[in-house]
């Protein structure tokens, strides 16, 4: 089994100007999403990610307040899940509910590095 990354691209929730009902709405969608990944015994965890941050870069550690990317294409979470292939993995991000906000997954194996030597 490999582990593989979900990661939500997608504008953010708070500049679309959802009402409270089409957020809650939503939010059923991510839950059951959730729910059903982890009855099938793939998921391996996941969070949302607030929009603003920090970034620390180059040799003089310099400190940028973010986000960093249009706010259209913001990273807005991720999950980990457990599959045989990129495949399945697709096969899994297709109920992704935010497609019809023209949002994306962009799927990334992980690197499991042996420790034992």
């Amino acid at each position: 089994m490999k582990e593989f990354m979900l990661l939500f691209v997608g504008a953010d929730y708070e500049e679309l100007g959802l009402s409270p009902e089409e957020l809650q709405n939503r939010m059923g969608k991510w839950f059951a999403w959730g729910a059903k990944m982890e009855k099938q015994g793939i998921l391996r965890g996941g969070d949302a990610l607030y929009a603003q941050g920090k970034r620390v870069t180059g040799p003089q550690r310099i400190v940028s307040d973010g986000p960093f990317v249009e706010s259209k294409e913001l990273i807005g979470g991720y999950y980990k899940i457990a599959v045989d292939s990129y495949e399945a993995a697709v096969e899994v991000a297709q109920d992704y509910p935010d497609f019809d906000l023209n949002g994306a997954v962009e799927i990334r194996e992980v690197v499991n590095f042996d420790q034992q030597q």
